[in-house]
């Protein structure tokens, strides 16, 4: 697994380096091949440390922040976040991870399979061109956490949404 460590207003040393390295192929390779990316992303936030860790195998992301006061403990915590949400969606991944990844043994706990989604409402809406800054403001007025809009810019549909940190991001769509 290829790793990239990432610091934000705080210093790393190369024993960091190692311990996450040791970390996740000790408990991430059994879920993905060599060719599996992980990104780490850490930054100091009100006295706790925010580890985000992101993982690209293939076509899939999997992702997970999470905040500790020892960086050490919030990347083990990042860690046993992805791995929980594997092993919910195991059915879902299955053709996406490595084969042995599934074994029955490899699922010490057990973990309740959701094979239909319970969907309650659908909803139709016109989209119309805005800003950015529009759809932000529409979502705020609207109280929700995200917002489809069409970008005025590019034509494009975007998402917006509220982070847990307060501060808001786009989803833009990309050409493949």
């Amino acid at each position: 697994m290829k790793l990239n460590i990432m610091a934000k207003k705080i210093q790393i040393g190369p024993s960091f380096s190692e311990y996450a390295e040791k970390k996740l192929n000790q408990k991430l390779d059994k879920f993905f091949e060599d060719e599996a990316e992980a990104k780490i992303t850490l930054a100091e936030q009100k006295g706790q440390i925010v580890t985000e860790l992101t993982v690209r195998a293939g076509s899939m992301i999997y992702r997970a922040e999470q905040s500790a006061v020892d960086k050490n403990d919030a990347l083990d915590l990042a860690i046993d976040k992805i791995i929980r949400k594997i092993r919910k969606n195991k059915t879902k991944l299955g053709k996406r991870i490595k084969e042995s990844a599934l074994s029955p043994d490899s699922f010490t706990d057990t973990v309740e399979e959701q094979t239909e989604y319970n969907v309650i409402r659908k909803k139709t809406f016109q989209l119309r061109p805005m800003s950015v800054d529009e759809a932000i403001l529409q979502m705020n007025m609207l109280g929700h956490s995200f917002f489809l809009f069409l970008n005025g810019e590019d034509g494009a549909m975007n998402v917006v949404y509220r982070r847990e940190d307060g501060n808001y991001a786009v989803l833009e769509p990309a050409a493949e």
